[in-house]
């Protein structure tokens, strides 16, 4: 009797996430999360289930996949957290901020004329917190540098433990935040590198399913 081979399970974070000093106030970053949801519309055309775990952006819903809008670091975190084991790749591309104000006010903060001084508390590290416990899953991040991305990217695979490091050059023309172009280097672990691009944002993530295709289908009996 033949056994269908199961669909990959693939789990893609994509947009900002947000972190409130006040209810009217929040910091945050200008991700539109164009690249997560490219990822997402082209690993469903691979026949891949996606779940996809969104900060606030101004993106049409992609059809089939299964969404999860979150605000906050710490709720993309819980999401992440909660789907991660039951995925076969993690793609992380949301833009989470690495810290938040580490007072919040019930109260909007009223404006004084005077020198505001705020202190900041980490954001949990949703990428190497998952990647320590990964088994058979591909574990993929994204590093949005603004210089040295190949040392910078390659450092960031070792320190959050992932399997691919996708790095690009923010500010660069025609790459990086609310462009719909983008030019990337993928990272892996093994000394691998390739640069894709420059292309659409669309292009390059079916490149990069592809390519992760590869890595993934022996591991849940796929052809």
């Amino acid at each position: 009797m033949e056994v269908k081979a199961r669909k990959i399970r693939c789990l893609i974070s994509a947009g900002p996430t947000r972190e409130f000093f006040d209810p009217v106030r929040f910091m945050s970053n200008p991700s539109t999360g164009k690249m997560g949801y490219a990822l997402a519309r082209a690993a469903l055309k691979m026949g891949w289930e996606v779940d996809l775990v969104s900060g606030p952006v101004s993106l049409p819903e992609p059809a089939g996949a299964a969404m999860h809008p979150v605000v906050t670091g710490e709720e993309m975190f819980a999401r992440i957290d909660s789907l991660f084991d039951a995925c076969d790749i993690l793609i992380m591309t949301a833009a989470v901020m690495d810290y938040r104000p580490l007072q919040y006010s019930a109260q909007k903060i009223k404006k004084s004329g005077d020198s505001l001084v705020v202190q900041l508390s980490p954001v949990v590290d949703i990428l190497k917190t998952v990647a320590a416990r990964k088994k058979n899953q591909l574990v993929v991040g994204f590093a949005a540098e603004t210089e040295n991305i190949s040392a910078h990217g390659r450092e960031k695979l070792e320190r959050k433990k992932a399997d691919f490091i996708v790095a690009n050059q923010v500010g660069a023309p025609g790459a990086g935040f609310a462009s719909d172009t983008n030019f990337i280097t993928l990272i892996g672990r093994d000394g691998f590198s390739l640069d894709i691009g420059p292309a659409s944002k669309l292009e390059i993530a079916e490149q990069l399913i592809t390519a992760f295709a590869s890595q993934i289908e022996p591991l849940v009996g796929q052809p």
